[in-house]
Formats: structure tokens, sequence, C-alpha cells
């Protein structure tokens, strides 16, 4: 930072800036629990000599906060991969079902959605196509956050909700499917090779919100990577030059995502997974009938509260998931 031309880079020099700042956090967060621990250490001894146990219940409520903020330095700890601090997109699919599965990507949507809310990450949605009823078939949302892909990066995979159906007029149990796509948000400058050989690119009208202008030109961009099958698309911008701008970074994303996996053995099946949205591939079940449970395959983490779960609190499962890397 001290460098002459540092300024010069404004995506460098941010992507620095981004990396000094979290840094400087945890170590400072560090620095407070050692302190604060040494202070409470020879508060107790006080209160032991005075056998005063106000001031022992206040020691143990301040521990236990303490143990919190350790907590969560811990698992800033587990996000050390190249990419964990890169901002994220998020794809969610409805499985085969029509109106039932959906319904089901729009909720798992707004679940995303409420936990970057609550992170107080940025958050806009890139790409959507509406259902023909209810709920959506499919949607790309951009997340902006520190380390927001590391968190939700173990999401990927088939999300299964079981649920008396509110479009089944017999009140019906169904069991719904979408599939969610986590890939990271890479540096515009990323020298990736793409040939325009092996682009094919669709425009459209966009289906979304956004005005008269939107709805009534082929605005919307739909870029296919032949080699490596992979579809991107953008609707979100008024001009189909911007959406096209937005496409292929998400492209690059992509194709970045694909080689990082690619030499990951453990996530070698990532990709036949998300293919076959249907049973056998799920990660997480959602049950609301007979009985009220989330329960993650991989950790086997269970949570017995899906409406705050529903809600955007999925911290509990985002850490379990972490935790099963190390």
């Amino acid at each position: 930072m001290l460098e002459e031309n540092f300024w010069q880079d404004k995506l460098g020099s941010q992507k620095i800036i981004k990396e000094k700042k979290l840094f400087e956090d945890l170590i400072n967060s560090h620095n407070y629990t050692v302190k604060q621990l040494k202070d409470l250490g020879d508060l107790y001894e006080l209160a032991l000599e005075e056998n005063n146990n106000d001031i022992k219940n206040e020691i143990n409520q301040n521990i236990s906060e303490l143990r919190l903020i350790t907590k969560k330095n811990e698992i800033k700890c587990f996000l050390s991969n190249e990419a964990d601090s890169l901002d994220t997109y998020v794809e969610i699919h409805a499985g085969a079902g029509g109106t039932e599965s959906q319904d089901w990507a729009d909720m798992l949507r707004r679940m995303y959605l409420k936990w970057a809310d609550s992170k107080n990450f940025k958050f806009q949605i890139v790409s959507e196509h509406k259902g023909d009823e209810a709920g959506i078939k499919s949607s790309t949302i951009k997340i902006e956050g520190d380390y927001v892909f590391g968190w939700l990066k173990k999401e990927s995979g088939i999300h299964r909700l079981v649920r008396i159906s509110p479009f089944d007029s017999g009140a019906r149990r169904h069991t719904s499917f979408a599939s969610v796509w986590v890939y990271p948000v890479v540096d515009e400058n990323l020298n990736i090779e793409i040939l325009e050989k092996d682009l094919r690119i669709d425009t459209y009208r966009s289906s979304g919100a956004g005005g008269q202008h939107v709805n009534t030109t082929d605005s919307a961009v739909r870029i296919t990577h032949i080699p490596s099958k992979i579809v991107v698309q953008c609707q979100n911008e008024r001009s189909q030059h911007k959406n096209k701008e937005t496409c292929m970074n998400m492209l690059k994303a992509r194709l970045y995502d694909f080689e990082m996996k690619k030499k990951d053995e453990k996530n070698q099946n990532t990709e036949a997974s998300k293919s076959d949205i249907g049973w056998g591939h799920q990660i997480r079940s959602y049950i609301l009938q007979p009985y009220r449970l989330v329960k993650d395959n991989r950790t086997n983490h269970e949570s017995t509260s899906p409406d705050k779960v529903l809600n955007g609190e999925i911290d509990e499962f985002l850490e379990k998931s972490l935790h099963q890397l190390t």
C-alpha cells in the first residue's frame, strides 16, 4: 500500500484493502478476547475472596459471550481458500413438479436473501424466470460481502421440501426439489481464455420487473459455452450491452469455479448431482409435515425450527459444513 503506484490499479488496490481489513478485524477481535479473558480471571479471583455470587454469574455470562466471539473467529480461520473471500453468485433452479417445485425454489431464494440481509450484505437479482402460476423456475442472485462465497460454497446441491401442498385442494403431502449452485464472483481482469467460436449468444425479452423499456425490447442475454455446456443469463440491466457484459463476467466465474472444483476431489461429483434434481442427491431436507425438521444429510446436523431456517437463520448449518472441511 505504500508503493507509489498502488492506487493506479483500482481493482487490485480494493482487493488488498479488503483483505487488510479482514485480517485486522480478526487480529483485533483475538486480542480483545485474550484481554477480556485475563480481566475476567482477575475479577473471578476477587469474587472468590469476597464470595460474591452476583459477580460470578456476571463473569459466566461474559465468558459465554467471549465463547461466541471466539467461535466466529474460528470459522473465519477456516475460510482460507483462495476464493473464500470473494463475493458470490447463487443460482436456484426448480426441479420437476411444476408449481410445487417452483414455489419451493422461490422459498429458497427468499431464505438466502433473508440471510444476506441479516449480515448487511448487498445483493441483487441478476436474472429470474417466473413460474407459470407461482414461484420461480430459476433465479440468479449476486451477493456481496466479507467471505460470502466461503460461507455459502457448501450450499451447492439439491434441497428437498416435504409439506402439505397449498396448491393441492386435497391437502395431500408433496415432496419438492430445487437445486442451488454457488460460485464465486471473480475479478473482471481474470485471464480466462474464452473463444468466440465456443459461444452461442441468444437475446430475448425480459420477463422480470424493470419498466417499459426492459419489457418491450430484447435486452436480456443468454450465453452458452458450448465446450463446457455452461449457460449464463442476465436481464436486470436496461441495455443488451450491459447484460452481455454481466453474462461474460458470470461465465468467467463459472469457468473459474469449474477448474477449481476439478482440482478438488471432494467436489468431483458436484456437476453430476446438479444435473439430476431429485431423489438420492439431496444435501438437505426441510420437512414441514408430518413433523417439523431440517436435516443436513452431509453433517447430520438438525434443527426442529424450520420456520427460522427458512427465514434465513442458516448459520448453524453453514458452520457445520465448514467444520467438516477440516
